[in-house]
């Protein structure tokens, strides 16, 4: 039977893959709001799309989703390879994205190696019970392309 703490972690990892999925629920619906729901709004959070510069803070980081969901007219990704680890309210996800991407003028598939970064914090009070519930917001979003014909392995 497993101990109380292994039995927390489990369950600390398996909040942690929830927000990762709420994160690529949200790419791939191209929805800027359940964005804003997945990243904590502060100055110092940063991503790196495939090709770009850094960018940091909320307000460069949400901009440049409305520029590639503004550009995109669907979107698919399937995540493999997902590895999760947790210290403290610290969390990172290592994984691969499939991603498959149509345009106005055609279609685009890259496979990319991202690098997902979590915060442990409180959110908005439960209405119904008053109690403010703890949540893991995204921080940093690193997503690189990966040689095609090159499938990412774990060591």
């Amino acid at each position: 039977m497993p101990s109380r703490a292994a039995a927390k972690l489990e369950t600390t990892e398996q909040a942690v893959s929830e927000a990762n999925r709420r994160f690529y629920q949200a790419f791939a619906a191209l929805s800027l709001e359940q964005m804003d729901e997945v990243w904590a709004h502060e100055d110092w959070v940063e991503c790196v799309h495939p090709g770009w510069d850094l960018l940091l803070g909320w307000d460069e980081v949400r901009e440049s989703w409305a520029r590639i969901f503004t550009s995109t007219q669907r979107m698919k990704i399937e995540i493999t390879s997902v590895w999760v680890r947790v210290e403290g309210t610290v969390a990172w996800v290592a994984c691969t994205e499939q991603v498959t991407s149509s345009f106005e003028r055609g279609f685009d598939q890259a496979l990319v190696q991202a690098t997902n970064i979590f915060v442990l914090r409180d959110s908005a009070a439960d209405v119904s019970s008053g109690h403010v519930r703890p949540i893991w917001r995204m921080v940093a979003h690193h997503a690189s392309p990966l040689p095609v014909g090159q499938p990412p392995t774990l060591q």
